[in-house]
């Protein structure tokens, strides 16, 4: 067994001798980081909100312009007529109804506390997705 072992072991040396340790080319380390650049940058999306400016910009306008028409028109003979009726009617509807004060209380509040955790992650992820 020694002998054989001697006989290998000579032979990794003779092949460890015959064989040069390889290097890389002097550019390697810069030729790497830029394909890595590259493949960052091709990952990365920009920011685009869901709702445009612009978009934003008609709904505010839009709900302005609800405002002021019913501030200026409210008084009309012809829409007190009208906005009585379909009061009246939705009255109606909503007159057998009755809702306890939890049920209220949940439908106040689960909104306002959705509307919370929005914010809450909204920045969470603004924060670990950051640029």
């Amino acid at each position: 067994m020694k002998e054989s072992d001697k006989n290998l072991e000579n032979l990794i040396d003779k092949m460890m001798a015959e064989n040069t340790l390889q290097s890389p080319s002097a550019d390697f380390t810069s030729n790497l980081m830029s394909q890595i650049l590259v493949a960052e940058k091709a990952k990365i999306k920009p920011y685009k909100p869901l709702i445009s400016t612009s978009t934003w910009i008609f709904i505010g306008l839009a709900v302005m312009l609800l405002v002021v028409y019913n501030v200026l028109f409210a008084g009309a003979e012809n829409n007190v007529k009208i906005g009585k009726t379909y009061t009246d009617k939705i009255a109606a509807i909503f007159s057998g109804i009755h809702i306890s004060k939890n049920i209220l209380y949940a439908f106040l509040i689960v909104p306002i506390m959705m509307l919370i955790q929005i914010g809450v992650l909204k920045n969470y992820f603004d924060k670990k997705y950051q640029m």
